[in-house]
């Protein structure tokens, strides 16, 4: 009769620790960041004169950049500014709604700051210097693409995006060109 009792308790612990580890799984699977969604991923289209220029938005890299760049440009508030900066070999500069780099939404956006690099093509935030910005907090609305790499720039600046069609027209941007329309889809 002992020798009974104490099979049933072993079956009862083996079949507790069993449970526990079916709970365990269950809740690893359930809250796993393997197993949320992957962020959206949006291609931007930004139409000018020159041209169109399609950008890949890297919402797993820079979630709140992009949501951000998202909103402004379904909100039409990027439509019929200009790049109000174009630096030869360097980057072309737009989404100021004063046109001279000052302007914005009226708010800056935490930083993102990856590991990845300015090569031809990047689209990174603009944002004010380290005397006054030591967070490096983006610009609400400017942005700048590479026209070159920049390599010094890397790791300083929120990096959410990569032209993937257009650069030729990127190339022919010059100062006050203007963004007709900005349009995103879903990838």
């Amino acid at each position: 009769m002992g020798a009974n009792r104490n099979d049933n308790r072993r079956w009862w612990w083996l079949a507790a620790v069993l449970a526990l580890a079916l709970i365990a799984a269950g809740l690893l699977v359930v809250w796993h960041p393997w197993s949320r969604p992957a962020p959206a991923r949006y291609l931007a289209t930004i139409e000018t004169d020159k041209g169109s220029i399609v950008i890949e938005l890297y919402g797993d890299i820079a979630p709140k950049t992009v949501e951000n760049f998202v909103k402004l440009a379904r909100q039409g508030f990027y439509d019929g500014l200009t790049f109000h900066r174009v630096v030869p070999g360097f980057v072309i500069q737009g989404g100021d709604p004063k046109g001279d780099g000052t302007g914005g939404p009226g708010y800056t956006i935490e930083a993102e700051i990856s590991s990845l690099s300015h090569i031809t093509g990047t689209v990174a935030m603009a944002r004010r210097p380290d005397e006054v910005n030591p967070e490096r907090r983006s610009s609400g609305s400017q942005f700048y693409i590479c026209l070159a790499p920049q390599p010094h720039l890397d790791g300083q600046y929120t990096i959410f995006g990569q032209v993937v069609e257009g650069m030729d027209t990127v190339l022919r941007i010059t100062p006050g060109d203007v963004m007709r329309r900005v349009t995103i889809r879903e990838k």
